[in-house]
């Protein structure tokens, strides 16, 4: 039997480029965050295919409460209408889907329709896709602590005690963190997790993105050696 390669088990994915996509073609903002959503669910499902175990997209960052105040709106609305409303999909898929991000500052209805789909896809055994919404990895590690000084304001905190207290603590560190439209920095996102992720940086726009993106992801995660700080 041929032996399968290596891929992520769990893949961080910094969707960037909606923008400028929307911008080439004279559409709104807005024309460019729809054609992303279709683009994820590519990715996903081409991630489940390539026996990846967890997805994290970074879809709303606690900066992105600076846009125009339209644009906000417009990414409120469409979660709440999206989330849920692609129920037929996650199923079809045997999708679980999991959310990360400071969840009960969101609006009310944000938050109920997360709920909800956390909740109608927990059955789900296949991929598990992550979506970090009002997510910022120095937030979620101020919280980590912040949880863990409620439980135990008396004795002093290590690492194990932070990771213990993420927003997910139960989903393994991230092992690579990719970005679309070639920009070259984190943002913010999963900084405990990524440690030692490896980082690929792409130029393509995020809403062109599809299988063959996910398959060339793979390629080069197979081609890193990972030391984890000692030597190979």
């Amino acid at each position: 039997m041929e032996e399968r390669p290596v891929v992520p088990t769990h893949l961080g994915i910094i969707m960037d480029g909606n923008g400028r996509w929307a911008q080439k073609r004279s559409l709104p903002r807005t024309a460019g965050h729809l054609e992303g959503l279709k683009a994820l669910k590519k990715v996903i499902k081409e991630a489940s295919n390539q026996g990846i175990g967890f997805v994290t997209f970074y879809v709303f960052s606690t900066e992105n409460w600076k846009r125009s105040k339209q644009e906000v709106s417009y990414l409120m609305g469409l979660l709440v209408s999206k989330l849920h409303g692609e129920l037929a999909f996650y199923n079809k898929y045997n999708i679980r889907i999991l959310f990360r991000g400071d969840i009960a500052t969101l609006p009310k209805e944000v938050a109920t329709v997360i709920n909800n789909t956390i909740s109608a896809t927990a059955a789900n055994t296949g991929i598990t896709c992550i979506l970090a919404i009002n997510y910022g990895g120095q937030d979620e590690i101020c919280r980590a602590v912040n949880r863990f000084l409620e439980e135990k304001p008396e004795r002093n905190i290590t690492c194990k005690d932070i990771c213990s207290h993420l927003d997910l603590p139960e989903v393994p560190p991230v092992d690579m963190i990719v970005r679309s439209a070639n920009e070259r920095r984190l943002s913010n996102f999963l900084l405990w997790d990524s440690a030692y992720a490896e980082l690929e940086f792409y130029e393509k726009l995020w809403p062109d993105w599809n299988f063959e993106d996910v398959q060339r992801i793979c390629t080069d995660f197979a081609k890193r050696v990972r030391k984890f700080g000692g030597v190979q």
